[in-house]
């Protein structure tokens, strides 16, 4: 089920990012028609090999290269900000290398956070009861990777990194009264840089009223709105989308989602939608079935980290949050986002197969022991089953064996 979604998602993003990219390129001079579908064919087969490599044994390989992983992240995140090293488009400063290969060090540290607090609370999983505890250095080391991608801006990441990190909290069965009183500080931080920072602010008030402000900050929310409100039920036809060319910046990217509905209407955005609750369920299905709680964790974590960011572009293309600049998953053109996210996809692949027994599913080897205790504090799916059928077998052979005595 999940690889039958992705690959379907895979084949959407690869028409939609053609047809949302071809007539705009010829015009602007860029380049061919099919420049953009080449460039995604290219990242999609550097992240199918990277799913292919990790959906084998990425879990039992990633543990030992979470440290490395995230200290790069930093390193790279830390980078951007360097003169010449990072490279500026539209006012943010997120992307490093050269112009036909920008990389996006944040998409790598989102990843990386989601492996770093699996192997945590892994090894510590009755932190989750300690605010203290849980602060040194999870959300410590949370809070400054999000300040990081903050300063770039790019709210959005840290929006995704901020609801996946929750996800995995609730996974490891932190109370509700004090997951609730880390989202209210968080929400409260955001509200402070929101006011205080003009980039920001600007976003906030053409997401309360973006048709007030739809000749500046506004525009793009304003086109992609006129564009959905274009497709109708069935949409205009492949192909056909007028706002693609002269009205969306960057349609194949952000606002994909809008010529989806364009072209294809309601129908074409329900499709899409399904393809993504198919993760959700077969993600949260595969991290109940988990052999271990690291990897329940980092199936929770992958899984957060494809609907959260999914729903935050559907969600800003619709009106419904600001705009963050947040790509679709497996859909929307990005070599960053589409090489990270199909990477993640083989860890989730991994975890789903060693659950049904196809792989050896392996726990950190520091994790074990804290980790039996857990599950067999808390119930694991598989042994809560396996309890429950032994002892249905033995009542009902012990009162089988009293009426034979009788």
């Amino acid at each position: 089920m999940l690889l039958t979604a992705t690959m379907c998602l895979l084949a959407f993003g690869a028409v939609m990012v053609y047809s949302a990219s071809s007539a705009t390129t010829l015009l602007q001079g860029k380049g061919y028609a099919d420049s953009y579908l080449v460039k995604f064919f290219i990242y999609g087969a550097i992240g199918l090999v990277a799913m292919r490599v990790l959906a084998r044994d990425g879990v039992a390989k990633v543990h030992s290269i979470t440290a490395p992983l995230l200290a790069v992240s930093f390193v790279l995140v830390l980078a951007v900000h360097i003169p010449h090293v990072g490279v500026s488009i539209n006012g943010a400063r997120r992307w490093i290398g050269p112009a036909s290969f920008q990389f996006e060090p944040s998409e790598l540290m989102k990843l990386a956070l989601v492996l770093y607090a699996a192997t945590l609370l892994a090894k510590r999983p009755r932190c989750v009861h300690d605010l203290r505890e849980l602060t040194k250095p999870l959300l410590a080391v949370v809070g400054a990777a999000c300040l990081l991608v903050f300063t770039q801006p790019d709210l959005g990441t840290a929006m995704v990194i901020a609801f996946t990190i929750a996800a995995m909290l609730v996974a490891a069965g932190i109370p509700l009264g004090r997951l609730g009183v880390i989202v209210g500080s968080v929400l409260g931080v955001v509200l402070v840089y929101a006011l205080a920072r003009p980039y920001a602010r600007a976003r906030l008030t053409s997401f309360i009223d973006p048709w007030a402000h739809a000749s500046s900050t506004g525009f793009q929310a304003v086109q992609g709105q006129i564009a959905i409100g274009s497709g109708g039920l069935f949409g205009v036809g492949p192909g056909q989308s007028v706002q693609k060319i002269f009205y969306l910046p960057e349609a194949q990217t952000d606002f994909i989602l809008a010529v989806i509905a364009e072209e294809l209407g309601v129908v074409g955005v329900f499709a899409l939608l399904f393809l993504y609750g198919l993760i959700a369920y077969a993600g949260l299905r595969a991290a109940k079935a988990a052999r271990s709680l690291y990897s329940a964790l980092i199936a929770v974590g992958v899984t957060g980290l494809i609907l959260s960011q999914a729903i935050l572009n559907a969600f800003a293309v619709l009106g419904l949050a600001p705009l963050t600049g947040v790509p679709l998953p497996f859909v929307s053109y990005g070599s960053s986002s589409l090489i990270v996210m199909l990477a993640a996809m083989g860890l989730l692949l991994n975890v789903a197969a060693g659950a049904t027994g196809h792989v050896r599913a392996v726990a950190p080897p520091r994790a074990r022991r804290s980790e039996s205790r857990r599950w067999s504090a808390d119930g694991s799916s598989e042994d809560r089953d396996r309890r429950g059928r032994d002892s249905r077998a033995r009542r009902a052979g012990a009162r089988g064996g009293g009426r034979a005595a009788g």
